[in-house]
């Protein structure tokens, strides 16, 4: 197996938060000044399964960078793993949710398998950390690590950003198969208390949701015109603009939109249809059918248009089942009637340019109607929080994570049942009907997220759980 790759970050200085922060800023600057102290000699190792593609990788891009510009030591690995450790890891990130994925097993041959594709990584992740560091091993695909960095005498912290609020069988078989892992790590984090693993020590667990960044290319402010190109060059609507939309980076500097999107669509939007969208990889949690089939039989809106976008799924690293999800979306959308298919647009955007990608997908969802996030199961949803940054009214499960962001009937719209298809019509068809509302429901979800949603909003909670643990002190 490769060396464990390290992801090249540079810092953003926390100082751009202070005007849209007010008072909630010099905390956290002071807790960022602490942490550079106390934690100086040594690092803070991020390790996950991917760097492009999924909540994990944005909420690492979206408060690594402050913490570097605190001067703390921090590094983000990626695992390189055989196609095969990604087809199990995805079966286990199902089971987890509750859901039975491919319906294979989860047993001992597999939590064999799991620990053996692992060994070469372990070894060679063990072979760089120093007994002063602390290390934050993302999801079940680095569980199988604890063991190794143990040994090396640091502090290891396992965080888990998927989970189920009231866990089935399923859910509790998939625990069971990393418990004694997870428990033998210093501590473990979680989105939610209700996804805590029963098992678990409370004392050694704790809570930070994420949160997203106000000022990286998929959320940074952007004006209609430039929404109308963007959407252009990429091939969704409009006209292509003829020359290439700039965005400021994640890093600094001026980027260009210059790829187009892969885009089934028998005609292109019109620029003032009602667009309905949804965000998401290519997944069937994510539930792009029931969406698909709400949008083509319930809704009312007989003007409206609706977009699927999610990443080329070639570009996942670690989500192995995206292709194959993609495909069956596809032949649905063959299957619709024609006067229906040309009101439906299925959007693959290009990976290759992580930063032009994010840009992509804020023009998207700033030319959005309604925002739709129909997930039948979901650990948070930071897209959810993406469109609430942007004033889109929101219709979403009430489930796991999107509960915390969203105040139903304020910030957005909450359905009970994942699966009542009338239900998220009606809600969806309800915001279209009444501008007002809409406009009001938007204002309230920038609020929200203004107000508690931000990446920087959890940097204190990092910085203590870190310097805790760097200080053998108790979670």
């Amino acid at each position: 197996m490769a060396e464990p790759e390290r992801v090249a970050l540079g810092p953003q200085p926390l100082l751009r938060y202070r005007d849209l922060l007010e008072d909630e800023y010099e905390p956290i600057a002071a807790a960022a000044a602490a942490a550079r102290e106390s934690l100086s000699g040594r690092v803070v190792w991020n390790v996950n399964s991917t760097a492009r593609g999924g909540g994990v990788a944005e909420m690492l891009r979206a408060y690594l960078p402050y913490v570097l510009d605190a001067g703390v030591d921090t590094r983000w690995v990626v695992l390189q793993e055989d196609p095969s450790f990604f087809l199990l890891t995805k079966r286990i990130h199902n089971q987890l949710h509750g859901d039975p994925g491919d319906g294979g097993p989860l047993g001992p041959a597999e939590r064999e398998a799991y620990m053996a594709f692992l060994a070469d990584s372990a070894a060679r992740l063990a072979a760089r950390v120093s007994p002063d560091d602390v290390v934050l091993l993302h999801d079940p695909q680095t569980a199988g690590l604890i063991p190794a960095i143990r040994e090396t005498g640091a502090k290891v912290i396992w965080r888990c950003h998927i989970g189920i609020d009231d866990p089935n069988e399923i859910a509790l078989g998939a625990q069971d198969l990393l418990g004694d892992l997870v428990g033998a790590a210093d501590g473990s984090v979680f989105s939610r208390d209700q996804y805590i693993w029963p098992a678990l020590d409370p004392a050694a667990t704790t809570v930070i949701p994420p949160g997203i960044d106000a000022f990286t290319p998929k959320n940074q402010a952007m004006d209609e015109e430039t929404v109308v190109a963007v959407l252009g060059r990429i091939g969704l609507s409009g006209e292509d603009p003829g020359t290439n939309p700039e965005f400021i980076r994640a890093e600094g500097g001026v980027g260009e939109v210059t790829s187009r999107a892969s885009i089934v669509q028998d005609s292109r939007l019109p620029l003032d249809a009602p667009l309905v969208i949804q965000v998401s990889r290519w997944d069937r949690l994510k539930d792009h059918a029931g969406l698909l089939t709400l949008f083509s039989r319930d809704l009312r809106d007989s003007d409206a248009h609706l977009a699927l976008v999610g990443p080329d799924s070639s570009g996942v690293d670690d989500d192995p089942e995206g292709a194959a999800v993609y495909r069956e979306i596809l032949e649905q959308w063959e299957s619709l009637p024609e006067e229906m298919r040309a009101r439906v647009h299925l959007v693959s955007l290009p990976m290759e340019d992580l930063d032009e990608n994010a840009f992509m997908v804020n023009a998207i969802q700033r030319r959005a109607d309604v925002v739709v996030q129909k997930s039948l199961a979901e650990g948070f949803g930071l897209t959810v929080s993406e469109a609430m940054w942007k004033s889109r009214p929101m219709v979403a499960s009430r489930l796991g994570g999107i509960q915390d962001q969203i105040e139903d009937g304020v910030s957005g719209v909450l359905i009970d049942d994942a699966r009542d298809l009338p239900a998220f019509a009606a809600a969806i068809d309800g915001l279209l009907d009444d501008p007002a509302r809409a406009e009001r429901t938007g204002a309230a979800a920038r609020l929200t997220v203004k107000t508690d949603l931000l990446a920087v909003h959890r940097l204190l909670r990092h910085y203590e759980l870190v310097g805790r643990l760097a200080a053998a002190q108790p979670l």
